[in-house]
């Protein structure tokens, strides 16, 4: 699976881009500390089947982050976010909830048996995984949604990558490296990833790469 890393080097590449005049150090402190939350969800397995990609990896959290901060600083004649930060940490706060979804939340909805989405409203699992393609043969061809419908009643079903609930999935993490239901004598193998494959230390250094750049720029002779 995507490891802290990788999700990090992806959110250190929309911080470069997306923070502008608020990027620094504490701004990009601020981000990776939210990008790291949602992991603690692999601490409820032992208590919770299915914690991990659930608790932390859904949909439900931002939204409702994003609906307080807006309601807060767009709707109220006085904000208490400006009040007690700045205008400052009101945009890094913003940019920090669409990190937490497009570096964590989303890349992890691609493998495996992706994360629970719109949990606690709604208990399913959901991976995004498919192509999209053109054919000379079919045509334009998507797998990512599957419809079907019956022949013989004319109903329609929908599934776009659903693949079970906290009670049928676990995905391996160190906390938990194995299903506990399963029982087996050999050794646990508690593993720590990095970079399981090219894709990801591209993204990691990538995201290194970003924020040198973005130092170097600051630093140079057009640089205040």
């Amino acid at each position: 699976m995507p490891s802290t890393v990788v999700h990090a080097g992806f959110a250190l590449l929309l911080a470069a881009a997306l923070l502008g005049d608020y990027y620094d150090r504490r701004a990009l402190a601020a981000l990776l500390v939210v990008l790291v939350l949602p992991e603690v969800d692999s601490f409820l397995g032992p208590v919770m089947p299915g914690a991990h990609r659930t608790v932390g990896h859904n949909l439900v959290v931002p939204a409702i982050g994003a609906l307080c901060l807006y309601y807060d600083t767009r709707v109220r004649n006085r904000s208490l976010v400006r009040d007690r930060l700045s205008d400052r940490w009101v945009a890094v706060a913003w940019v920090a909830i669409f990190v937490h979804v497009s570096a964590h939340v989303a890349l992890d909805w691609t493998h495996l048996d992706g994360v629970n989405l719109f949990w606690p409203l709604r208990d399913q699992f959901l991976a995004l995984d498919g192509e999209i393609l053109l054919s000379t043969a079919d045509g334009f061809v998507q797998t990512f949604v599957d419809v079907r419908i019956d022949p013989e009643t004319g109903a329609r079903s929908v599934d776009a990558g659903a693949t079970g609930s906290t009670e049928t999935v676990h995905v391996n993490n160190p906390v938990e490296p194995r299903d506990p239901d399963v029982v087996t004598e050999e050794p646990v193998d508690r593993r720590f990833p990095v970079a399981n494959g090219g894709w990801r230390l591209y993204l990691i250094g990538l995201g290194l790469f970003a924020v040198v750049a973005r130092r170097v720029q600051e630093s140079g002779p057009g640089s205040e």
